[in-house]
């Protein structure tokens, strides 16, 4: 498969994800007000998910300058998504994963910010945002880049240590 075909089929992946993110909800019927917040998270959700996707392929590079999109580190592609819905993060993902407020891995929702130790030495290393449906969009490792990528089951499930909700 050409480049230019695996490009495609990741514009069509992530445009299937996006609608189902948008089309997805819940069939209760809430109270309005709680319905409101819940269909305003989910809106900057959708949001977050739109934006980070039109990076995928942009090109990994540890210690990536924050606010500019040429290359991402973990943490300056979420800074730079986020901030793009009007949602201001630290740089590093240590300070990120203390930012909002947490949730369980069992609560996980759209634009949930998911972190990792993935050197296994108790120190957070990595961050991804929680796409729904067991994916995470996220930018890892040189000649990857920003990718989607499968949560449960994987190195960053397996060296899960906390998720944060900042929306």
């Amino acid at each position: 498969m050409n480049l230019t075909s695996r490009k495609i089929g990741k514009y069509i992946a992530g445009i299937t994800l996006s609608l189902t993110v948008a089309f997805s909800g819940s069939t209760l019927i809430a109270p309005k007000q709680v319905e409101a917040a819940t269909a305003s998270a989910s809106s900057t959700a959708s949001k977050v998910i739109s934006v980070g996707k039109r990076y995928l392929g942009t090109p990994y590079v540890f210690g990536a300058s924050a606010g500019q999109t040429r290359s991402f580190d973990c943490s300056s592609f979420t800074q730079y998504v986020y901030k793009q819905v009007g949602i201001s993060l630290p740089r590093s993902s240590k300070s990120q994963s203390k930012s909002g407020r947490f949730v369980s891995k069992s609560q996980l929702q759209p634009g949930d910010l998911i972190f990792s130790d993935t050197n296994r030495d108790g120190s957070i290393n990595h961050v991804s945002i929680y796409m729904g449906n067991n994916k995470i969009l996220h930018t890892y490792r040189k000649g990857i880049g920003v990718t989607i990528s499968t949560f449960k089951g994987s190195t960053w499930d397996k060296t899960y240590v906390t998720a944060r909700r900042v929306m």
